[in-house]
């Protein structure tokens, strides 16, 4: 049976996959051909030296964060649905995301999902310095949730752990005062629940139209 040609793209997904699991260092020339069974001069053929190869793989990652789509039947829940494609997107690729960093593009990466809630914004009547707050709060709040939780599973085992110590609290106190707040704080985390939570009462606030400044403020 005649083998397939290979072709840039299939050089590329498995390079992607191989820093995805392993991170830049294991990506070889020698390894990338040895998971396609290919020869090394293919490769080279296909994407050029390793540093070609970087760029080419950072390009695609930018790329694809560009195809994040949002959804939801107003404003508020489709600003919810982009940082929560967004967050997926950056979790799934920590590795080509610290690529994407270390080549100075970050703020082209995020530049889609940035136009993404601009559009939202204005769909939800925030002009300006408003919908630029918007904008950056969601973004922010993004990343900073990606970051502590990238920390969180990287962190060293705790002892006594974090669910331990409010399962065993027994000082007095806000836990011996609401047993339902130590029983909910000794339970595991649902980060995908905490993060859609926060998210939305961020956009919730930030969408809320201003009070009137009271007569004589300024």
């Amino acid at each position: 049976m005649a083998r397939t040609a290979l072709t840039r793209d299939q050089v590329l997904d498995t390079a992607a996959a191989l820093v995805r699991e392993h991170g830049p260092a294991a990506l070889t020339m020698r390894r990338l051909a040895a998971e396609l069974g290919t020869a090394v001069t293919s490769i080279y053929w296909h994407v050029g030296n390793r540093e070609s190869l970087l760029d080419a793989l950072v390009e695609r990652t930018v790329a694809d964060l560009g195809t994040l789509r949002p959804s939801g039947g107003d404003p508020a829940e489709r600003i919810v649905s982009v940082a929560r494609l967004l967050r997926g997107a950056l979790r799934d690729r920590p590795h080509l995301v610290a690529m994407v960093h270390e080549r100075g593009l970050t703020e082209r990466m995020f530049l889609p999902a940035q136009r993404a809630l601009v559009h939202e914004a204005h769909a939800a009547g925030l002009r300006g310095a408003r919908a630029a707050e918007l904008v950056r709060a969601v973004q922010f709040q993004v990343v900073g949730h990606v970051l502590v939780e990238r920390n969180r599973e990287r962190a060293p085992a705790q002892s006594p752990a974090e669910t331990e110590l409010w399962a065993t609290d027994t000082t007095p106190g806000p836990a011996e005062a609401d047993p339902p707040l130590a029983r909910a704080l000794a339970a595991p985390i649902d980060t995908e629940r905490l993060f859609t939570t926060a998210v939305r009462a961020l956009v919730a606030g930030l969408l809320r139209e201003e009070e009137p400044e009271p007569a004589g403020a300024r």
